[in-house]
Parts: C-alpha cells; sequence; structure tokens
C-alpha cells in the first residue's frame, strides 16, 4: 500500500519525526515507523528532551547508575540523550545508506544557553559531533547572529548540521550563505564536500501565532482595517514560508553552487518546521497540505504525523499561488505591521523557550540523581 508518507517521499518530500522517546527505540515501534516509510528521520530539541526524560521512568535505570558514580547533570543528560540518538542513528543507518545520504538523519541540539556564544557554539558542534560518533548525524545550530558562524565553521569542518529557528527570510539568506561559503573552503582546501548534509529549518506556525495576535488588535478596533486584518489571519506564515523556498532554488539552482555540485555538494533543504496547527480554528494540517515541495523536508510531531496519515494530501503545493504570497506580505505592511518585528521576537522567544526546557530538565535530573543516592 502506498501511504501518503511515501507518496510525499516520491514527491521529493520527505517527513521526519518531530520526537523521540527511549520506550521508542526499546518496544520497536521506531523501527515500525521507518519500516512502513512513515518517516525518514528524526529531529529531537531540548523541549523534546524535557517531555520524554520529566515525564517518563524510563530513564530511571540509567540515571540511577550514573548518579551512583557520581556523574554531573550535565553528564547524565549526555549520557541519556547521546543513548537515545545514537540508537535512532543505528536504526535509520539502512535507509541513510540506501538514500546515499539523501535520508536517515537524526538531529541534537547544542546547548541553548550557547545560542548567543560563536566560540562555544563550535567547540559543542565539534564535541557532539565526536560524542555520537555516526556518519547519520545533524547536529543542530541555532540561526542566531552569533549561530551564523558557526555554520561555516561546521560546515568547513565535514560536519552534517540542522540549521534551527529560522524564522525571517532575511536571516535565511545568511544562512545559506554561511552554507555556501563551508563548502567552498572544503572545496578550496581539497576536502571532500559530497559526503555531508545539511538542513535548514524554517519555523512556520509561531509566526501565525504571533501575527494574528496583532491583526486581532486591529479587528477589535472595526473598520476598513479591520476587514484587511481579518483577510490575512492565517495567511502570513505560509507565505513566508513559500517566499523561502523561492530563495532556495535560487541559491541552489545558481552557477555558485552548480560549480559547487558538480564536486559532489548536496544542497542544503528546506525543513519545515513547528508545521502543528495551534490555532483550532485552522485546518489541522495547513503548514502540512500547503508547503508541498521538491528536496523539501517536514518535521511532524506525534498527533500531525498521524493526522498526515489519516487524510493529508499527496501534491506539489508550495508554488500554488505565488502572486498572492506577496500579495498578502504586502497587505501586512500597508497595515503598518512589520513581519522583520515579528520575527526578531520570534528568535528571541524560540532560543529562551528552549533554555527554559533544559533549565527545567537538569533541575529534574538533579533531583531524580539526589534522591537516588539516598
Amino acid at each position: 500500500m502506498t501511504t501518503v508518507p511515501k507518496k510525499l517521499h516520491a514527491l521529493g518530500q520527505s517527513l521526519w519525526y518531530d520526537n523521540i522517546e527511549r520506550r521508542l527505540l526499546e518496544n520497536g515501534e521506531l523501527q515500525a515507523m521507518i519500516d512502513r516509510g512513515d518517516i525518514y528521520g528524526v529531529t529531537s530539541n531540548p523541549s523534546i528532551f524535557n517531555n520524554a526524560i520529566v515525564n517518563s521512568d524510563d530513564y530511571d535505570t540509567q540515571l540511577a547508575e550514573l548518579a551512583a558514580q557520581g556523574a554531573s547533570t550535565a553528564e547524565i543528560f549526555d549520557a541519556l540523550s547521546v543513548q537515545d540518538i545514537r540508537a535512532a542513528c543505528d536504526l535509520f543507518r539502512p535507509l541513510y545508506e540506501s538514500t546515499r545520504g539523501g535520508d536517515g538523519y537524526v538531529s541534537i541540539e547544542v546547548h541553548p544557553d550557547l545560542a548567543h556564544d560563536t566560540a562555544g557554539t563550535q567547540a559543542e558542534v565539534s564535541r557532539l559531533w565526536g560524542l555520537v560518533d555516526r556518519p547519520n548525524l545533524m547536529v543542530k545550530i541555532p540561526a542566531t547572529p552569533e549561530g551564523v558562524p558557526a555554520i561555516r565553521h561546521a560546515v568547513a569542518a565535514g560536519i552534517n548540521i540542522n540549521i534551527t529557528l529560522i524564522f525571517a527570510r532575511r536571516r535565511y539568506a545568511e544562512v545559506i550563505e554561511a552554507y555556501l561559503a563551508g563548502l567552498e573552503e572544503r572545496a578550496e582546501n581539497n576536502l571532500p564536500v559530497g559526503h555531508q548534509a545539511s538542513v535548514a529549518s524554517f519555523f512556520v506556525s509561531r509566526i501565525d501565532s504571533k501575527i494574528d495576535g496583532w491583526l486581532d488588535g486591529i479587528l477589535a478596533e472595526g473598520g476598513e482595517r479591520a476587514e484587511k486584518a481579518a483577510a490575512l489571519k492565517g495567511k502570513i506564515a505560509v507565505a513566508n514560508a513559500q517566499l523561502a523556498y523561492q530563495l532556495f532554488k535560487d541559491e541552489f539552482n545558481s552557477e555558485r553552487f552548480q560549480a559547487l555540485k558538480k564536486k559532489g555538494a548536496r544542497a542544503q533543504r528546506p525543513l519545515w518546521a513547528s508545521t502543528s496547527t495551534k490555532n483550532p480554528d485552522y485546518p489541522d494540517l495547513l503548514y502540512v497540505d500547503t508547503l508541498i515541495g521538491e528536496q523539501t523536508v517536514n518535521t511532524l510531531p506525534p498527533q500531525t504525523l498521524e493526522a498526515v496519515k489519516h487524510h493529508g494530501r499527496a501534491e506539489l503545493s508550495i508554488e500554488a499561488d505565488l502572486d498572492a504570497a506577496h500579495q498578502h506580505l504586502q497587505a501586512l505592511a500597508d497595515l503598518g505591521l512589520s513581519l522583520d518585528q515579528a520575527t526578531t521576537e520570534l528568535e528571541t522567544e524560540g532560543v529562551a523557550a528552549f533554555s527554559k526546557a533544559i533549565h527545567t530538565l537538569f533541575d529534574d535530573i538533579e533531583r531524580r540523581a539526589k534522591s537516588m543516592k539516598r
């Protein structure tokens, strides 16, 4: 049976699973999802690990052993997370090899407190790459101003990277530039460029959550501006992603990239993240069905993946109405609302949310470790 995820893969879009839990690795469910062709990779972040570890006892045996050995909180988290990531990488290894590195990747994120520390990020990327020691690992680097130089450094070092927390197209352009510059640096040093891969994680639904709040303020005022605001609700995030995809196509069809492609380089695929619908008034697959394009990835949490399998569409859609995308963004500016301001705020909020999640997790690990040593 050809399922929706398989149909999407045939169209050039890979669904990755935005979730990792010890029980999925141990009970065979993740392997079953891979075997069914439901998913072609996995992404993780501090919030996902926080949910997995804090809300289960699946990690308690390993945690107790580490606590008894006197491991620090950071060392315990390293051990817990790396075991999961390695196990997932191993499950995806056959897919990674059969697609010749096209899919089968598992992502782990640098500590969010390093988001504004270029040197610290570079060191952590190298540390995690060596610690996990799997060819189908991707290390996640946040697309902050300080994170962008670390992208070039990681690419030049031959490390697979997933650039996370991209909201603005201007920042996305910087991410692409850093990726290309890193590849060029390798090529100039006669190092191979064909073995590594990268995705650029462009966050979607949070843009509508932010801008819809502003539009609701105009709606409350009534009048002609309110009518224009109503027409834009739930439209800006998809429009922003559609135009980001055009930037991807322009840059990776350029002569600059073609020169690298001849040496084996891969395009850095756009990955649509934060694609679960936050507003219950919107279709549950608003940020999935509208963003189907060649050479893309969409990473889905469990509920959204199930919805795709049940009633998702499988047809190229991301370029369906680019004129409307431009019109929506112009209409937003005409209302005096700044997409740049929204994306800047969202970047700050995204880093803060991941930092809060990791500190909550570290506090829980420390509490459990102390109780287990009594």
